[in-house]
């Protein structure tokens, strides 16, 4: 089973997630798609992503949410219908496991799909979609994952936030590498897709996947910032990358990484503590005729 997360961390992330993802690749993934695109979205978790893309997208659209937590599944048609109603739209509810989102750009069709994405492209309604998209997924996954679902593809795939291991805390602190090799061995540990995940190398193995099956492939910078402002996020990070660290490290590390974890605490209550996490998007289309 892969892992998941829960909705209150995904819910405090959803706008760093907003304004980090590239705008370039997300318009050039719109003009690629069709009048009323069907999209598979792959650990939709919350439904953060399509509350992002979709207004983007603006037209007619069908979606299917992805995940293995049905629990997340629900809270997304939920907050995908709040945010509906705040923005001035009306829902609708044909079936229980179909909600209607009538925008002023055309009706969004949402629909659910609980199911282990660790089993791949094999799970997946692929007949159906014009494109699948991911958001903070493919650096969780395996080298063999990402073949297997660029040779299943046919159509456009597009993967946001994926990390590039450019990660930064300021101000320094002489902890800061011991906590950054300990937090990268942390994400290169099997998370469930069958094999190491590919954490920092995730962007690279995207695009030579994806070449090697034919498509074009372009890159764009998303990386979270996270201003000193934002005492919660960062100190949430802060914690995050000390756990991680202490379970990827030896214990003599332990007493260096409680001290860091508990300076950095200190610097966010006190509103000084700012953090850059690096990321990448990978969109790969299609070649003309292929």
């Amino acid at each position: 089973m892969s892992e998941s997360f829960d909705a209150d961390w995904l819910g405090l992330r959803e706008p760093f997630d907003a304004r980090a993802r590239n705008l370039e690749l997300a318009l050039a993934l719109a003009e690629a798609l069709p009048p009323r695109p069907h999209l598979i979205d792959l650990g939709a978790g919350t439904g953060a992503l399509l509350r992002w893309l979709a207004p983007l997208l603006a037209r007619s659209q069908h979606w299917t949410l992805v995940d293995a937590d049905a629990a997340l599944l629900q809270h997304a048609f939920a907050t995908i219908e709040e945010r509906a109603i705040l923005a001035g739209w009306t829902t609708t509810w044909p079936r229980p496991s179909t909600l209607l989102v009538h925008t002023r750009h055309g009706v969004w069709r949402v629909e659910g799909l609980v199911a282990d994405l660790a089993a791949g492209p094999a799970m997946l309604p692929l007949e159906k979609a014009d494109g699948v998209v991911s958001s903070a997924l493919c650096d969780l996954v395996s080298a063999g994952w990402v073949r297997r679902m660029a040779a299943a593809l046919k159509v456009p795939f597009y993967a946001t936030l994926n990390v590039d291991g450019r990660d930064r805390f300021s101000p320094p602190h002489p902890a800061d590498r011991l906590v950054a090799r300990g937090f990268r061995r942390d994400q290169g540990r099997d998370k469930g897709f069958g094999g190491p995940a590919l954490g920092p190398a995730a962007p690279a193995a995207l695009a030579r996947a994806f070449r090697a099956a034919g498509f074009a492939v372009r890159t764009g910078p998303s990386p979270w910032q996270v201003p000193a402002a934002t005492p919660v996020m960062a100190d949430t990070l802060a914690e995050g990358h000390a756990q991680a660290a202490q379970a990827a490290l030896p214990r003599g590390s332990a007493p260096a990484l409680r001290a860091w974890a508990e300076a950095r605490r200190g610097q966010a209550r006190r509103g000084r503590l700012s953090v850059r996490v690096g990321h990448v998007d990978v969109l790969a289309l299609p070649k003309l005729g292929e």
